[in-house]
């Protein structure tokens, strides 16, 4: 019997999304692991691939396709014998087949249960369905597949769910965001109806544009976080011209290796580490509880077409200056592609926005989250300061705002803080102790 090719779920929050490119054609022989086609999600690019053998009998929905749904019928694929006719003739039986499949009486008893809906099918007694793929990576992280919920056709895991897997998670866990979040990424923020609007600019010229998932989901987990997190802000003033010094040494030193620092490593490393000189800090909200972590995963804000990724570096603590510093480059070069896969954009801590390289002195930011809190970060500008002498002197000046949620971090406890994390960028050398 044909098998339908289910749209996956390719990310936690993904309900819709974009079939960007078919990479296969009607007629195309193909076995589990083969990429089908890619698909863009509201955050990226991603590659698709099939986790059955058989034929493509038949591409139900066409290059270029937007919203389409999670789990619904993208393709069709044959098995050995069956022909495109077969194909065609089990579709048109399916479509006979819906009216009397869910009857509306049926829908008001849909509140009563308190349990989620089941999960697809993963398991067949002590068979667990997962591609090749999932399963070389699922040994290569150490993970348990039957601890994972799958997302492809019938349940099957695949590749996306086990690179958003953590050791030790449960399937629940590994793939089902908060509610509140779900709920977030999907809805669009409230204000006057489009049609509204265009009236007040009735006889302007004016160009509509029509939002992708991208902008609309920035549009959501925004309006969100400044209605329902109770934001304060704490601003300091940080003298650079030390971290600068230094900053330039190692860059000759490290010249030979093609290795070269930024400003914005020093500062990934000098929040990494104030968060574990400050752990109380180092947490999360999650709804009815607090998540203080252990390690430093920081989260940095990137610029791309459209929007914005904020790719997390993880037990940044842990890595040496130069070793941030290339992971950061690659990790903004693969956003601004939208190649990033959603392990490498969710969770972390803490983040920080860097508008400095645009000469914006100071901002505040908005808490992306569940993040307990953010560093705007703004330009190095020379400014006359008075110095332990009481002597006016010229002095390289880079003004910072940390955007705290009051829910997690009380205000002494944000001024710890940002204490450490000014205390690490002025003694910049003590990072390397």
């Amino acid at each position: 019997m044909p098998t339908e090719i289910l749209m996956p779920a390719l990310s936690p929050t993904m309900e819709e999304g974009t079939l960007a490119k078919w990479l296969v054609k009607e007629g195309d022989a193909v076995k589990s692991g083969d990429l089908l086609a890619e698909i863009e999600t509201d955050k990226a690019t991603m590659e698709f691939e099939a986790v059955d053998e058989g034929v493509i009998g038949k591409i139900l929905v066409a290059e270029g396709t937007e919203g389409v749904k999670v789990n619904s019928p993208i393709a069709v694929l044959l098995a050995e014998g069956e022909s495109a006719d077969t194909a065609a003739t089990s579709l048109a039986a399916k479509a006979d087949a819906k009216p009397e499949a869910a009857p509306a009486p049926k829908a008001e008893a849909a509140p009563a249960p308190v349990a989620a809906a089941p999960a697809p099918v993963t398991h067949e007694g002590d068979r667990v369905f997962a591609s090749p793929l999932a399963r070389r990576i699922a040994k290569e992280k150490g993970l348990d597949l039957g601890q994972i919920k799958g997302t492809g056709p019938k349940g099957r895991i695949v590749k996306a769910d086990v690179e958003a897997a953590k050791p030790g998670q449960s399937a629940a866990a590994a793939l089902a965001p908060a509610p509140a979040t779900t709920a977030a990424a999907t809805a669009m923020p409230s204000g006057p109806a489009a049609e509204t609007v265009k009236k007040m600019y009735e006889g302007r010229a004016y160009e509509e544009i029509k939002l992708d998932g991208m902008r609309k989901t920035v549009a959501a987990r925004l309006t969100e976080a400044k209605q329902t997190i109770p934001h304060f802000y704490l601003r300091r003033d940080i003298r650079i011209d030390a971290l600068l010094s230094f900053r330039a040494e190692l860059n000759r030193q490290l010249e030979a290796r093609g290795v070269k620092l930024s400003v914005n490593d020093f500062i990934i490393k000098a929040c990494a580490l104030a968060l574990q000189q400050v752990p109380n800090a180092n947490a999360v909200w999650a709804g009815d509880r607090m998540l203080r972590l252990k390690p430093s995963d920081v989260a940095v804000a990137v610029a791309v077409e459209g929007g914005l990724f904020t790719p997390v570096l993880k037990d940044a603590e842990t890595k040496s200056l130069s070793a941030l510093s290339a992971e950061m480059k690659d990790l903004a070069a693969r956003a601004r592609d939208r190649k990033l896969a959603p392990h490498e954009y969710v969770g972390g801590s803490f983040a920080i926005s860097n508008l400095g390289m645009f000469g914006i002195d100071n901002f505040d930011a908005v808490i992306n989250p569940p993040h307990g809190a953010i560093l705007a970060v703004g330009a190095g500008v020379k400014k006359p300061v008075v110095g332990a002498d009481d002597q006016i002197t010229v002095a390289t000046v880079m003004s910072v705002t940390l955007s705290v949620d009051h829910r997690v971090i009380d205000g002494a406890l944000g001024a710890e803080l940002l204490e450490a994390i000014v205390g690490n960028l002025e003694n910049p050398m003590g990072m390397l102790a």
